[in-house]
């Protein structure tokens, strides 16, 4: 349908929000091309609804299907609007409406790129019913009247409707809902004439009294002396005058039904006559109009009995409907559908699912619960089919085309694949694997679909025959002579469908696990465990995995690990453990553990402000203030919240430091802008005022360096030489290089060379007398040598102790660690086999010392929520601990000439080249860690047994 061409235009809102004019342009457009109208003026509550906003936060939400599934959520969403609390129910659904005549359709578009349901289903019905991205034209159906006066709901959707083809529904004549009785029924008689009746009333009523006819009274006169006769009672004449006739007995008129006045009521009954007539004479059956039909006004069974009776009943439109909704409830309720409450339901599907052989053999299968004598096409379905496999061999193979099948051949396995499907899902629920695992005809049934003839028609079969043995064998117990286990066996050894191969190794797998047989896994061809042990080695982790649950298994029986080793020629175990020992670090992740190897040691505030360096005092005069004196407060202040200083403090030292570089030039700043100045470098820095006796002018958040920083950020380093009987140096310089040069020319009093490079140590020293001992902070190096001064050498040497080494890898530590130039660098020591930081006793408070720490790293393996080891990590290691216990268990049970040959080789030469990597993942990989000692115990016990 075409929009009219009256629809209304957006209207432009009073500020554009981002993306606007494109959604109302996008919108117009789909609108136009779906053939609707949107109300861009839609109001509730008389307010104006913004569609652009209503879109956002109707999205926001996840969408028109999530907000209706929600409680009151339309309520929520009518808040944004304004729409007030007054009736709110209405109001929301009123909104709720707004959004979905004009949006719906475009979020299914848009949203959730889908193609929205048609106009009909959608934009014409109110807004009060289902979901709208689920609707679709098969599965849509109008609400019944009769079900819902009845208070009976329609959830169960496609319930009535059948996978037939679509028929034309031809409306009966007489089946019209109410609109069409109205048009179609008589026409009512129009009211008759009423005929007058006149007043006969008991009481005469005067002529006063009866206001139609007003005559004239005339008045009664007195004569005096006559006597009239109608005065008299006793006279003939009064009582004539006096009659009164009786009241006539009303009439009943009755209309006489004529072909003119009624013609419809005589055409009916002359068609009436002609079909009694015609079925008097046996041309036509009687008639069934108005006649209750066999299950008409009655709901009939729910779906699954619809579906269950309609399996069961051999008749293929009904199967066919059972097949298409018990897939569909098998998908979609599976977790709610089981065998048990359906009786039947499982035999049937097996019954139906065994007609694949009757499409490729000259057989048709049927299941017996008897001790007959049975043939050739009749399964045991009491103690199953041992010999089903030699059946199959025995039948005869139908000429099937696989480039073109026939209309009917594929009708028939699409149903047949459905079967499948339908058992395949249900297997997945526990219980229902509990309940086929009781039904021998089940593993008639894999078996047979097993081994179905090689072509891409069988291949999805056979994948749900190997899913459902998947989720059931472990409910059974097998031997070697089992049909399901050799049919699987053949599966691995022969098959080249990776899906079928990683499949049919779970399935074995699981054979016997929740009972209490052992799973020996006999009969096995050494061909198997070969392509098992190939298929490792490849980059396909589902496949490995599928492998190493196999191995698992088959490694845990000693049996099976003699046979292994009995067949080392073919079979090289040395390759395999090493395999099994690569998987170790499969997908490991490299973490590391930090470990504290010194304390943290706080720095103490500075009691005086320190003085500035001449060279950077150069640098501070090159500016004009407030320049120079911002650059001043950066080197020798610090931000600290708790700390202080006074005012008067501040302005003191800025004086002190400035007044003997003033210029006519460059003056001082006057002290109240010098103080608001603090604030502005400083952004936690204010000026207060403390109240008392005294009230003291201080500037908060901030406190005096230990030693001064330049513009770029390096911090200067003191001088610690304090010779006996003097006071601290205190000189502050910026690399290490200076304060050796600082210490050598000044305190010990060595000269340079002539190159003016380096220093002459071997001419001793300028000074009369070198010190005695290294002055350093207090450090008396050489007080321990007996009676021997230090050489000028010897002192410089020891001065470059306490200092941080320049060269490259001192730098990068130096830069990470921000170690101070007058605090040592801590010795290495080694903690298990990692290098870390000794503890250093004593520490600068003045510089204080970072915490330092020492990380060591692990080799971590995926791991489940409990911290357990998880994935081909996981399995390769319980293989491996398998082999370690058994292999010497199995040696016991060799030939005498075999056992004598294990007994040379000996485990030693079995794990001992990978006892390192061992002892790496046990040491580096936490989650295996207990499981690779639990290896190394049994390598090292069966090694002395081997001996």
């Amino acid at each position: 349908m075409a929009p009219r061409s009256s629809q209304e235009e957006p209207p432009e809102p009073v500020e554009a929000d981002p993306g606007h004019e494109e959604f109302v342009e996008s919108l117009t457009k789909f609108a136009k091309e779906r053939g609707i109208n949107v109300d861009f003026n839609a109001r509730v509550n008389g307010k104006h609804i913004d569609l652009f906003k209503l879109w956002n936060v109707v999205t926001s939400r996840g969408g028109y299907d999530v907000i209706s599934g929600e409680k009151l959520a339309w309520r929520k969403v009518g808040i944004d609007f304004n729409l007030g609390n007054a009736n709110a129910a209405a109001y929301a659904f009123a909104l709720k409406t707004t959004y979905y005549k004009n949006l719906a359709a475009y979020e299914i578009k848009t949203f959730w790129k889908r193609d929205p349901p048609p106009v009909a289903i959608l934009e014409k019905l109110t807004a009060k019913g289902g979901d709208i991205l689920s609707r679709t034209v098969e599965n849509f159906q109008p609400p019944n009247r009769s079900s819902l006066a009845n208070g009976d709901s329609d959830s169960e959707g496609e319930e009535a409707r059948t996978p037939k083809e679509d028929r034309m529904e031809i409306d009966d004549p007489g089946s019209g809902g109410a609109g069409g009785r109205s048009t179609r029924g008589l026409r009512q008689a129009p009211p008759p004439r009423q005929l007058f009746q006149p007043d006969l009333s008991s009481s005469r009523q005067t002529r006063h009294s009866s206001g139609h006819h007003q005559s004239p009274q005339p008045t009664a006169a007195t004569h005096t002396g006559y006597n009239y006769a109608s005065s008299n009672p006793n006279s003939a004449s009064f009582a004539i005058a006096n009659y009164e006739p009786r009241p006539p007995m009303p009439l009943t008129l009755r209309p006489i039904l004529t072909p003119g006045n009624n013609p419809a009521l005589f055409h009916e009954r002359l068609r009436l006559a002609r079909e009694a007539r015609k079925i008097e004479l046996g041309l036509i059956s009687p008639s069934t109009k108005g006649m209750m039909k066999p299950g008409a006004g009655f709901e009939g069974p729910n779906i699954y009995v619809r579906t269950l009776q309609g399996l069961r009943s051999q008749v293929p439109e009904e199967q066919d409907y059972a097949l298409h909704h018990l897939v569909k409830i098998s998908h979609e309720r599976g977790d709610k559908y089981k065998f048990d409450a359906f009786p039947n339901l499982a035999e049937g599907l097996i019954e139906y699912v065994l007609g694949v052989s009757s499409l490729f053999y000259d057989v048709k299968w049927e299941i017996r619960y008897s001790d007959d004598e049975h043939g050739i096409n009749v399964l045991d379905g009491i103690r199953g089919t041992p010999d089903i496999l030699q059946r199959i061999q025995c039948l005869k193979r139908i000429d099937t085309p696989d480039e073109m099948e026939s209309e009917e051949f594929a009708r028939k396995l699409t149903k047949i694949l459905e079967a499948g499907l339908t058992i395949r899902n249900l297997a997945l629920l526990e219980d229902n694997a509990i309940y086929l695992a009781d039904m021998p005809q089940l593993r008639d049934f894999l078996s047979i679909a097993i081994n179905l003839p090689s072509s891409s028609v069988t291949t999805e079969l056979k994948h749900y025959a190997l899913e459902i043995a998947e989720q059931v064998t472990k409910y059974w117990p097998m031997d070697e002579s089992d049909p399901l286990y050799q049919s699987l066996l053949t599966q691995v050894n022969d098959g080249h469908d990776r899906g079928a191969v990683i499949t049919s190794l779970r399935a074995l797998s699981r054979i016997s696990t929740s009972l209490d047989d052992i799973n020996s896994l006999k009969g096995l061809p050494v061909s198997i465990i070969r392509r098992i042990c190939e298929w490792i080695l490849l980059e396909d982790e589902e496949l490995v995995h599928a492998c190493l649950d196999f191995l698992y298994v088959f490694t845990a029986v000693p049996e099976n690990v003699g046979f292994l080793l009995s067949n080392s020629d073919e079979f090289p175990i040395s390759s395999f453990l090493g395999q099994l020992a690569r998987l170790l670090q499969f997908h490991a992740t490299t973490t590391y553990v930090r470990t504290s190897a010194s304390e943290k040691v706080s720095v103490t505030a500075a009691v005086e402000i320190p003085g500035v360096p001449r060279d950077l005092l150069d640098q501070f005069l090159k500016y004009d203030e407030p320049d120079r004196s911002n650059h001043w407060l950066r080197s020798v202040f610090e931000e600290d919240k708790e700390s202080f200083i006074t005012q008067i403090a501040l302005w003191s030292a800025y004086q002190y430091r400035f007044t003997e570089h003033t210029t006519e030039r460059t003056g001082l700043l006057p002290a109240a802008e010098f103080i608001k100045n603090v604030s502005s470098i400083f952004a936690g820095a204010n000026a207060q005022v403390v109240s008392g006796p005294n009230p003291k002018f201080i500037i908060k958040g901030i406190r005096p360096r230990h030693a001064p920083m330049d513009p770029k950020g390096r911090v200067y380093s003191r001088c610690l030489w304090k010779a006996p009987g003097s006071s601290p140096c205190g000189e502050f310089l910026l690399k290490p290089k200076h304060m050796f040069d600082h210490i050598v020319y000044q305190h010990i009093g060595v000269d340079r060379k002539s190159d003016g490079l380096s220093w002459d140590f071997e001419s001793q020293s300028r000074a009369t007398q070198l010190p005695p001992d290294c002055s350093w902070a207090g450090c008396r190096h050489f007080a321990r040598r007996d009676g021997s001064a230090p050489t000028a050498y010897e002192l410089g040497m020891h001065v470059k102790t306490h200092l941080p080494d320049q060269s490259n890898k001192a730098s990068h530590r130096q830069k990470y660690n921000r170690t101070p130039v007058n605090q040592t660098v801590p010795p290495m020591r080694s903690v298990n086999g990692q290098r870390a930081l000794m503890r250093v006793p004593k520490v600068d408070p003045e510089y204080g010392r970072e915490e330092k720490n020492y990380y060591q790293r692990f080799e971590v393996a995926p791991t489940d929520d409990m911290g357990n080891a998880i994935g081909l990590p996981w399995g390769s290691v319980v293989v491996l601990r398998n082999l370690a216990r058994n292999i010497p268990k199995a040696a016991a049970l060799l030939q005498p000439d075999k056992r004598e040959a294990f007994s040379k080789e000996a485990m030693e030469g079995l794990f001992g080249p990978l006892r390192d990597r061992l002892l790496f993942v046990m040491a580096y990989n936490k989650p295996l860690a207990g499981f690779i000692y639990e290896v190394l115990g049994y390598i090292d016990k069966g090694s002395a047994l081997s001996e």
